[in-house]
């Protein structure tokens, strides 16, 4: 597309978020309230906990214009966040690749220091950061939070420094990133949250990594969980069309060196997001693979037996990015392990859920999610440690034993086992 091209579009998409934002400020009247959100997931020890406190589990989002959900969805992209100021960190990883983490500037309330939480923000994997992601940014740090946004390679302004791009599905770069976080601040709890198709990359992290992830909670914020079979039925045309236009933009910067790996003509001459997918990762001239075997290594749900983390899934039923939730959302996963919770509204669009008070209620939803479970960890802890005591001062001798006889003890002592990601399948 010739440069004169991406300016007209670029212009014309500016004026359309700019009547986006001017409908949202001349609608001064709170809609009337939907029903509760419906909570999908394996009755637990952990689920029970959320209900009893967590609010917006049980009581109904007011959200404005909650039945023009492609309003919600286009103004999630454009919300202005307030002022936010990003320190930016550049990570080289063992292949010489670059990715970037933006740390939110300010200081967490009450000077919460070194033990301050940290969360972790995986952004769409389109490469965009939306005025959705800075305002839960914005929020988390006014809650106390330290955020942090992870960049892929060429995402968001990080350069290309390594002719190798990671698939949507790699969590190696991220991987990378978290062992890092983990050494800066070892003594703060580490909390994930993602958007949109960003969400992929956060759950094969999660697979992979099982219990050794290092996160306590995690969270995602309408994930497009089926990633291949949304790109084969594809996105209503218009997502769509601002996708790839963003992608093409994005990847022209570097089309020589890339032109070494790939044929950039027919990446350029794409007219689907599957087509650029397989461009990219499936017919390189490094790489010759079939589209099933790709997402045999690629599929975001590979792996989600070994998830060992609570995993909260917010998605709304008009969701006109995703889809049918019949159909996109994996439903038997969520009623079957204890890990996946699914909050599902009637009203929200994608990445939306804008409420009258100018913030977003899934934000409101994932904070509140992150600290009832904060609780729920740090008595099942205390029960655990106050075990422990008891048993330390069980004298293991009586008199009239044998010398050599020890009091019998369990070796599959509920209590011992009883611990963290276990307490909540009870």
């Amino acid at each position: 597309m010739p440069v004169w091209g991406i300016a007209v579009c670029c212009l014309l998409l500016s004026c359309v978020c700019l009547l986006l934002k001017l409908c949202l400020a001349l609608s001064g009247q709170e809609e009337e309230g939907e029903s509760a959100p419906q909570l999908v997931c394996k009755a637990s020890a952990l689920a029970s906990h959320l209900v009893r406190s967590c609010s917006s589990f049980r009581r109904e989002p007011r959200l404005l214009w909650r039945r023009w959900p492609r309003l919600h969805t286009l103004y999630s992209g454009v919300w202005p966040a307030g002022e936010l100021r990003f320190c930016r960190e550049y990570l080289q990883t063992a292949d010489r690749g670059l990715v970037a983490l933006d740390w939110a500037l300010g200081e967490p309330p009450g000077g919460a220091g070194a033990g301050a939480p940290v969360l972790l923000l995986v952004p769409s994997a389109w490469g965009w950061l939306s005025g959705h992601s800075s305002a839960l940014c914005l929020l988390a740090l006014r809650r106390g939070y330290r955020p942090v946004l992870f960049h892929r390679r060429l995402h968001n302004g990080v350069p290309l420094t390594s002719r190798r791009l990671l698939p949507c599905g790699d969590p190696a770069d991220l991987r990378e990133a978290v062992g890092y976080i983990r050494h800066k601040h070892p003594l703060a709890p580490l909390f994930a949250a993602s958007e949109s198709s960003g969400s992929g990359l956060l759950l094969s992290y999660l697979g992979e990594c099982g219990s050794s992830s290092y996160i306590t909670a995690a969270a995602c914020i309408s994930p497009i969980l089926r990633l291949q079979e949304w790109l084969e039925s594809g996105p209503f045309p218009f997502y769509r069309w601002i996708m790839l236009l963003y992608q093409k933009i994005s990847l022209s910067r570097y089309a020589t060196v890339l032109g070494e790996i790939i044929d950039t003509e027919k990446l350029f001459r794409s007219c689907t997001l599957k087509e650029l997918e397989e461009v990219l990762f499936c017919q390189s001239k490094i790489s010759n693979l079939s589209w099933a075997s790709y997402w045999e290594k690629n599929d975001p749900l590979r792996d989600v037996d070994e998830v060992a983390v609570p995993l909260l899934c917010i998605c709304s039923k008009d969701d006109p990015c995703r889809g049918d939730p019949e159909i996109t959302l994996p439903f038997e996963l969520f009623e079957t392990n204890p890990y996946f919770f699914l909050l599902l509204t009637k009203h929200g669009g994608h990445c939306g859920f804008f409420t009258s008070r100018s913030s977003s209620w899934s934000h409101e939803a994932l904070l509140e999610y992150f600290k009832s479970v904060s609780e729920f960890f740090r008595v099942e802890e205390r029960t655990k440690n106050v075990y422990k005591r008891k048993v330390s001062m069980t004298p293991h001798k009586r008199r009239g034993e044998a010398p050599h006889k020890k009091e019998s003890v369990c070796s599959h002592n509920i209590h011992e086992i009883f611990n963290w990601h276990r307490s909540y399948t009870r």
